[in-house]
């Protein structure tokens, strides 16, 4: 029997780094790649996925490579954390030995989960002064975490991202984890993988940064994403330098698509220019029928329409996924427009033919021709650089913009007891309050029967023969009402005022 000729060999991990905003996951892959100062983003918050190689020398004295994905800790970003851990082989769910375990904690340990990887728990800060490591064990198995030696059989890493204590243990961590996956790859094959971000460039043009996840990528090849391509003349890796020829599990940049492709999607990569063709028009095919049975969530008839331009594709998704949780049944943001790069003239003359929409930039300039086109047609242009500050802002004016309604507060209810006097539409009578309380100047339901006859209106209230302005539950009152309807002995006054919300 012939024997079957593989050529499979061993492939480098790629690992999501993950966990609760602030508890340290940029600190520590900064220590990572040998820098001495955090990531810089806005408002110190991770907004986008980056990807990094790094070589370690493991106990065996092997050089082993691992690729790293920063993921955004933001609950915003969600979406492109559970894209993380889909890309990743291995998660790393850091934990701040201070806080333990918080929302965006479990909401990275869904998403680990969903996927279906193998996970380490990275106990970040235990240079902090009075850390107990033990409670951290016990609060996440609270939590359903059951580490090595707690109850389970979850690895557990304890780490200073600051001081590196730790580190080239969680190293070895990953690595034995890998193994035990036997993680390969064909280099002979067409490279596949994960598109992670996109970009636009006014003078480079469209990217994408990929993560390979098996097969060969090299210049003069074609690469296709949904319905998105390019020829591959400009590849770089994760520095910023070009390169000719790479495999998995490298990330790679590569420039000069036709259209964004969409962040999570898969890539393909082709040989001649024929075969991504025909790979593009699979995609559009599915584009369409999506379309085709998609349907649109129905939008409340007031709305303040927007259009949006964002850094990145990750940035824009999660600007959408925002937006989305603010509308509510009278009032919606509706998106006229959404796209990739600076605000151009275009979609201001775009804002300017739908109801004067406002423009809102993420992480992302101003064209001056649209600076002056939305001076001279008033047109508003907000930009943020966080993703929360642009929540706050569009919070505040859908509460500014949102229709006023008027709705009934009761306020009591009281029983007629006796009736003294009746002068054409006012009547003064005694009851006691049973519920509530009676106001001065409120107005009021007649009811009889359980049936509403009128309304009417408190114009004098008395207590004791003295005037009061509230008569409270369990009292006699006297009060002159005004209605149009004759009251009765037994008839009940429902009192209530008008508010507006």
């Amino acid at each position: 029997m012939q024997e079957e000729i593989t050529h499979l060999t061993e492939r480098a991990p790629v690992v999501a780094i993950m966990g609760h905003i602030d508890h340290g996951k940029s600190t520590l892959l900064s220590y990572i790649r040998k820098s001495h100062e955090p990531l810089k983003e806005a408002g110190g918050i991770t907004q986008h996925i980056s990807a990094y190689e790094v070589e370690h020398e493991a106990p065996d004295d092997k050089k082993h490579t691992i690729t790293f994905l920063d993921t955004p800790g933001h609950e915003a970003f969600g979406g492109i954390r559970r894209r993380g851990a889909s890309v990743a082989d291995i998660a790393i769910l850091v934990v701040s030995a201070e806080d333990g375990v918080k929302p965006q904690t479990l909401e990275a340990l869904g998403s680990i989960k969903e996927s279906h990887i193998p996970y380490i728990v990275a106990i970040n800060k235990i240079d902090k002064p009075g850390i107990n490591i033990e409670r951290i064990k016990q609060n996440l198995a609270e939590n359903e975490v059951f580490l090595e030696g707690f109850g389970g059989d979850v690895p557990a890493v304890s780490v200073s991202a600051k001081t590196g204590e730790g580190v080239p243990e969680l190293f070895d961590m990953i690595i034995l984890v890998a193994e035990l996956q036997n993680l390969t790859g064909d280099r002979t094959l067409p490279g596949t993988g994960i598109v992670i971000e996109s970009n636009m460039d006014i003078k480079k043009g469209i990217s994408a940064t990929c993560v390979i996840k098996n097969g060969t990528v090299e210049k003069g090849m074609f690469i296709g994403s949904g319905t998105a391509q390019s020829p591959i003349r400009i590849m770089e890796n994760y520095l910023g330098i070009g390169i000719e020829k790479v495999s998995f599990s490298s990330p790679i940049k590569i420039i000069g698509w036709d259209e964004l492709p969409k962040v999570g999607d898969s890539f393909e990569v082709f040989k001649t220019q024929k075969e991504v063709r025909n790979y593009i028009e699979k995609g559009k095919e599915k584009a369409i029928k999506y379309k085709t049975t998609a349907t649109e969530e129905p939008l409340s008839a007031n709305s303040i329409p927007l259009i949006l331009k964002a850094d990145t594709g990750s940035s824009l998704e999660a600007i959408l996924s925002e937006i989305k949780k603010l509308t509510n049944e009278r009032m919606a943001a509706k998106i006229i427009s959404s796209g990739i790069g600076a605000i151009s003239e275009n979609d201001v003359r775009l804002a300017n033919g739908n109801q004067k929409a406002i423009v809102i930039g993420f992480n992302t300039g101003i064209d001056s021709p649209a600076k002056n086109l939305a001076e001279r047609n008033n047109i508003e242009i907000k930009t943020f650089d966080i993703i929360y500050k642009m929540t706050e802002w569009l919070t505040q004016e859908l509460a500014i913009r949102t229709p006023k309604i008027s709705v009934e507060e009761h306020l009591g209810v009281a029983k007629v007891l006796k009736i003294f006097s009746k002068v054409k539409d006012k009547q003064i009578l005694g009851g006691r309050v049973e519920k509530g309380s009676l106001t001065l100047g409120a107005q009021v339901k007649i009811i009889r029967r359980d049936v509403e006859i009128c309304t009417g209106k408190i114009r004098e209230l008395q207590q004791q023969k003295v005037k009061v302005d509230e008569v409270k539950e369990g009292k006699d009152f006297g009060a002159l009402i005004e209605a149009k309807m004759e009251i009765a002995q037994g008839d009940y006054i429902n009192n209530f005022i008008m508010i507006e919300k």
